[in-house]
């Protein structure tokens, strides 16, 4: 037999790189759907002869259950299922995040307002509410532990008893979740020797997700046992872990897929419906939908933590930090959900971007009877960052300097050291962002005026409630800046899975791409195949459905993705590419001497020199052959922080962003109207310009809302007062500022193509930019956020 000649590659002439690759604003696939109102949300999930499930919740804050009467409940027509804690499968009836402290359904004490108690399965979702609402539940009232004095009191009812998690022999009280200080130099030298000192005293409330798909979910029971759930969510196999074990069934018998989210901002880190749905799903053996209408979705998620914080910094009259000293208390309530970890990122992160070589910081979670809170985009570095940038404008102030100039004393740069002790390895460009967005053009003067004619009064505070044509009104500018910490931290191990395939079809080389990463609204969808065609040369690229088939890539926040997910897939592509070039030495090595000593790319479908000399068509070098590979991408590792200096490489990458605001401000109604909240923010390599852009914006005015208008209200009895859009507010468009965007491009050259992530970053910094805006306009103090008209009239 003898051998084949070297068959050589087709003559080609070389195209430019892909056009859609990274680095360029491509088109959404999703977005002409969801615009159109065609995008199939996990609330249009349709199954034929499928139930619905609804939830019973408590009426109190915090209860013993004495009896549980569901008689009434089973005898509706059209009832399939009624189940309480009794009816649960498995010995393990707890879940949760990092503590396995939640009830599947409350197991004889209600610890929240909302709690859920009961299941209710049906052929109607109004019959399933009605039957519900027979359900006869006998509770005892307990006392409410609902703030930091009634939870550490020598008397306070400890609201988990029995508790075993890791952080527990580390507390000094049961009802503390997690404390991290961090400590470092010696802040009493340091205050001896500074000219001024401030201190103050902050509060941040309760902030609510709001994603405006609600929670929903479909659950099938399978023939071999298990359950297919189809749900939206932002961790797969985080899910996944939890739910399983409280089924009493292995984790291959639970299937996940990842259903249409509308939004996500943390709140569907933790479980809402899941293992109700399976639960109900298993018992009837029909497929069981459930939906939260808008009351059960605010207490059927977590929310951002209420904090208290206390701040004492010091300077010299020529503007240098000396010391700072702060404690932070985070109400996490009922549940640890992801409290230790926003503890750790608190603390961290308490001293801002700023350079302080003197510290003693402290950071608490706290359990109390308050709605469980949890994640939510700025993950503890949001209630920090209005503190001691309140602190930064009160030292500027008392020193007699510009705010903006005395931030850039204190700016840290690369090479500077965290409290934690870290060192910052890549580009902190923190008073360059500074001087961006205040160089940036003012908003023109009085804009409700126009010639002749009456003021446009959307332009006012107030606005079209008509309140003022311009009286009392006075503008105020301010600005702000954060740091907010990149991917999961202290010691995590952090990891993403992608599995790519290439192969030809229809004579064209084609990519599909399967992750487990969960498309929330932010593009993953869109990054992942911008970097296929970037890294494998192809134009045509299909992304499979987020499933737990393919292995985890961790939670769609923390602004991970595009780092992990990103770094996954590219890391995969790297791998096929090796195979192709190998492939193609194989097949076409002694047609050209650049195969064995050139440095190839795959561009636009071929194999090219970097000279751009075409060697061959990839359709050619793969020949039929698919090539397929997963593979796992982690970034270098972080440690824990230690438990009482605080120190450690506690994080991966940082992400900096800076606020300028400028408000108009009715001083006698107290009404706010933002006119623009411009941001700088460097955000290493900008994969795709125009979604980076979009979520800078996005997260920006989820930091206006929080600034004037979002607060869940809860009273003392630790009940929540606002579970409905029509008294949560949030931004409109009619209350979006104009949002310029300056994006600055500097690379860390730690992650995937140099990028940093973008989600967060400009929530923390958008708030305290607002109330500085506020404070410039009227005088006043405003330690507390949101702002309410009574703070700025002093009014009670």
């Amino acid at each position: 037999m003898t051998a084949e000649p070297a068959r050589g590659p087709r003559r080609l002439t070389r195209a430019p790189r892909a056009a859609q690759g990274v680095g360029v604003s491509v088109a959404r696939p999703d977005g002409t759907l969801k615009v159109t109102g065609e995008f199939a949300y996990a609330s249009d999930m349709w199954h034929e002869d499928m139930l619905w499930g609804h939830t019973l919740r408590s009426p109190h804050a915090h209860a013993r259950v004495l009896s549980i009467d569901i008689a009434a409940a089973l005898a509706v027509p059209g009832v399939y299922a009624v189940l309480t804690h009794d009816d649960l499968p498995a010995s393990q009836t707890r879940y949760g995040l990092e503590c396995l402290d939640t009830p599947v359904l409350a197991d004889g004490v209600v610890r929240h307002h909302g709690e859920p108690v009961a299941l209710v399965a049906a052929d109607h979702p109004e019959t399933a509410r009605r039957a519900a609402a027979r359900i006869a539940v006998d509770y005892e009232p307990l006392p409410v532990v609902h703030d930091e004095a009634t939870a550490l009191a020598d008397d306070a009812p400890v609201l988990h008893p029995h508790r075993d998690d890791h952080h527990a022999p580390h507390v000094r009280h049961p009802n503390i979740v997690h404390r991290q200080p961090v400590r470092r130099g010696d802040p009493d030298a340091a205050a001896a020797r500074a000219d001024v000192i401030v201190t103050g005293t902050y509060t941040v409330g309760m902030q609510d997700q709001a994603f405006l798909g609600p929670e929903s979910g479909l659950a099938v029971p399978a023939e071999d046992g298990g359950v297919d759930l189809y749900v939206a969510t932002q961790w797969l196999h985080s899910d996944l872990r939890q739910i399983a074990p409280v089924l009493g069934l292995p984790e291959d018998k639970v299937r996940m897929t990842l259903s249409g989210v509308g939004g996500a901002f943390g709140g569907r880190e933790d479980l809402s419906m899941q293992i109700h749905g399976c639960l109900l799903a298993l018992r009837t053996g029909k497929p069981v939908k459930m939906v939260y209408d808008r009351f059960q979705s605010f207490f059927g998620h977590v929310h951002r933590h209420p904090a208290t914080l206390w701040y004492e910094h010091g300077a010299t009259r020529e503007g240098l930090l000396t010391h700072m000293r702060c404690r932070i208390v985070l109400d996490g309530g009922a549940y640890a959900s992801s409290s230790p970890a926003v503890v750790g990122n608190a603390a961290s992160l308490s001293a801002g971007p700023y350079v302080v070589d003197h510290v003693d910081i402290e950071a608490l979670a706290l359990y109390t009877n308050n709605p469980p809170c949890g994640a939510m985009r700025g993950f503890g570095a949001v209630q920090a960052c209005f503190a001691y940038e309140s602190q930064m404008d009160k030292l500027a102030a008392e020193l007699g300097l510009d705010p903006v100039e005395f931030r850039r004393r204190n700016a840290m740069s690369q090479g500077s050291r965290l409290p934690t002790g870290q060192v910052v390895d890549a580009p902190a460009p923190v008073a360059e962002l500074l001087r961006r967005v205040k160089a940036l053009p003012l908003p023109p003067e009085r804009q409700w005026e126009t010639a002749g004619a009456a003021p446009d009064v959307r332009a006012l505070p107030g606005g079209l409630s008509n309140t003022t044509h311009g009286e009392g009104v006075v503008r105020g500018v301010g600005y702000a800046v954060g740091i907010k910490n990149v991917g999961f931290s202290e010691g995590f191990d952090d990891y993403s899975t992608a599995r790519v395939r290439l192969e030809v079809a229809g004579g064209e080389p084609v990519a599909t791409v399967h992750t487990a990463a969960a498309e929330v609204g932010q593009g993953g969808v869109t990054v992942q195949a911008q970097i296929v065609r970037t890294e494998l040369g192809v134009q045509q690229v299909t992304i499979q459905p987020a499933d737990t088939r393919v292995g985890s890539a961790g939670s769609t926040s923390a602004s991970r993705q595009t780092y992990m997910t990103g770094g996954a897939v590219r890391h995969t592509c790297e791998a096929i590419r090796e195979r192709v070039l190998a492939l193609g030495r194989a097949r076409f090595g002694g047609t050209h001497p650049a195969w064995d000593h050139a440095e190839l790319l795959l561009e636009d479908g071929k194999v090219v020199t970097e000279a751009g000399e075409v060697l061959a068509a990839l359709a050619d070098v793969l020949d039929g052959q698919a090539i397929d590979i997963e593979q796992e991408f982690r970034h270098r590792p972080t440690q824990p922080f230690d438990r009482v200096t605080g120190q450690g490489f506690g994080h991966v990458q940082y992400s900096f962003a800076a606020h300028r605001a400028v408000v108009e401000v009715d001083t006698e109604l107290g009404l706010v109207k933002v006119v623009e909240l411009a941001c700088a923010q460097d955000v290493g390599k900008a994969v795709n310009p125009q979604a980076v852009a979009g979520q800078i914006q996005g997260g920006t005015v989820q930091g206006l809302g929080l600034a004037v208008m979002e607060e869940i209200l809860v009273g003392p009895d630790a009940k929540v007062r606002n579970p409905s859009f029509t008294d949560y507010l949030i931004p409109t468009i009619l209350d979006t500022p104009t949002l310029p965007v300056d994006i600055l491009e500097l690379a860390d050259h730690h992650a995937p193509y140099g990028l940093r992530g973008a989600g967060e970053a400009p929530t923390l910094s958008s708030t305290p930019a607002v109330v500085s805006a506020i404070r410039a306009a009227t005088g006043r103090a405003l330690t507390r956020v949101p702002v309410r008209p009574e703070h700025i009239t002093d009014t009670p």
